[in-house]
């Protein structure tokens, strides 16, 4: 009798050296389960993510990780005949990522890889270079804008982008099997790559025209004491900005607090003293980036999309459409649209962004949150990119960030978090669902109602746009009252 994929693998997965034979038999095995969506056990939505010294987010774990990385990839390798086992680590400026760097070291030496440490870099800055140095993988030690006590390790493949689900699969199966050491003279090597700074800054650069200057233009960089902070102020003064920084002096306890794109206050603060034109936050790794403008103003990932839209537009390049997901404001769907190109949501996250994007053959995409993804100038969400964009269109056509923002207007929009504390599913509450219908019947097709179990945190996040900001506000704070009534049924 022959075992459907689907059953294989489970018969497979209750034998861990039975997975490990098999996996390493035949990579391309493998590929019979493209398409089979089986829950992942350690990876999210972004790769592993943590509180140091609790889950896999140990020294012994993510050396063992690193080993089951370097096991699957050096299988895929030698089954395609490049014989290419070579792994680029980066990290942030968090503490723990010196002791997490030296385990994946050590673990992917014992898988016969080798390894190119990049030391503290940008998230897009180690996929460029994962891409640009043909290395088998790209791995990056960082928890994004989680705090300091917080890490993580996100993924690239080969060409810099998120890996495949049947990769991440993999890993996890090889994760399980019992770890062995390849002969000494086949352990993997390790150098540090000394010109990984510069490499990305002119990476960074080359993204817009080589006749924009920022001469003039008076700039207040936040970066939120992570990744960015030493090459973001190199890209902006090389251009010709007059760059003051701030969140640039990392500590190794200090990255993402009271500073950054999740908390710009101090931004908005400093652009008003300076009299700055405008404000740049990052987050901890540098994916994301929100803006400040002139009049002390927020702008998140919605807005900036949109203004990079007219960008594209403007200099005549076909977009297609723009990708956003459940949270983008409903105001950015009808202003992208009234520029005359499509758009479409994804679920809440880049992976999920960048799979629309590469359904439909669009270029741009992103969040709320400021992970913008422009796959005309790179592979990934990039916070120095996506600002350089902004910054490039305000200069060509000689407006303030203020004035290209103008033409779209936000709805207001309301959300609560409210926390799981009992095993009761609030999403199958028939009272939370008739709350929600009756807000939505309400807000009579002017706005949305949203609610989204967190990826990251036990919490339901409670959601509720229109464009009465009063009733919004009202509907919102009824619907998350009883999300949190249902939330402690037992």
């Amino acid at each position: 009798m022959r075992l459907s994929c689907a059953k294989r693998w489970k018969l497979l997965s209750s034998n861990k050296f039975a997975v490990q034979e098999y996996v390493n038999k035949d990579a391309n095995k493998w590929k019979r389960f493209k398409g089979i969506r089986m829950t992942k056990k350690y990876f999210g939505t972004d790769g592993i993510r943590g509180k140091v010294g609790t889950g896999l987010m140990t020294p012994e774990k993510v050396l063992k990780l690193g080993w089951a990385v370097g096991r699957v990839l050096a299988s895929h390798e030698n089954s395609n005949g490049s014989g290419n086992n070579k792994v680029v680590i980066g990290k942030d400026t968090r503490i723990s990522g010196y002791m997490f760097e030296s385990a994946l070291e050590a673990g992917l030496s014992a898988a016969g890889v080798d390894i190119e440490l990049l030391g503290p870099m940008p998230t897009p800055g180690i996929a460029y270079l994962t891409r640009t140095l043909r290395a088998s993988a790209g791995i990056v030690i960082s928890a994004s804008h989680n705090p300091y006590y917080d890490n993580g390790l996100k993924f690239f493949s080969p060409q810099g982008e998120k890996l495949d689900d049947e990769i991440e699969h993999e890993i996890e199966a090889m994760y399980e099997a019992e770890m062995d050491i390849v002969e000494s003279s086949n352990l993997g090597k390790a150098r540090r790559v000394v010109d990984a700074e510069g490499r990305y800054i002119e990476a960074c650069k080359a993204t817009i025209p080589l006749s924009v200057r920022f001469n003039g233009l008076k700039v207040v960089l936040d970066c939120s004491n992570g990744a960015t902070y030493d090459i973001a102020p190199k890209v902006f003064t090389e251009l010709g900005a007059e760059v003051i920084a701030t969140g640039d002096k990392p500590d190794g306890l200090n990255i993402n607090f009271e500073c950054g794109s999740t908390d710009p206050e101090h931004l908005i603060t400093r652009v008003k003293v300076e009299g700055a034109d405008l404000g740049i936050a990052f987050d901890g790794d540098g994916d994301r980036v929100l803006m400040v403008d002139n009049h002390g103003e927020v702008v998140d990932g919605d807005e900036l999309l949109y203004i990079i839209a007219r960008a594209r537009l403007s200099d005549g390049e076909k977009i297609g459409g723009v990708v956003g997901t459940l949270m983008s404001n409903l105001g950015m769907e009808i202003a992208i649209k009234e520029l005359g190109v499509g758009f479409e949501r994804s679920n809440v996250g880049d992976r999920y962004v960048l799979e629309t994007l590469n359904k439909n053959g669009w270029t741009i995409g992103g969040e709320s949150s400021g992970h913008i993804i422009c796959l005309d100038r790179t592979t990934t969400g990039d916070g120095i990119v996506s600002a350089l964009q902004v910054l490039a269109y305000l200069s060509k056509e000689k407006m303030t960030l203020h004035e290209a923002k103008s033409g779209m207007s936000k709805f207001p929009q309301i959300m609560i978090n409210v926390p799981l504390r009992g095993s009761a599913d609030p999403m199958q509450s028939t009272t939370v669902l008739q709350s929600v219908a009756q807000a939505e019947s309400k807000l009579n097709g002017r706005g949305r109602v949203l609610l989204r179990p967190s990826g990251t945190e036990p919490l339901i996040r409670v959601m509720v746009e229109g464009e009465d900001e009063l009733l919004v506000s009202q509907l919102a704070n009824e619907i998350a009252m009883q999300v949190e009534q249902a939330a402690q049924a037992a």
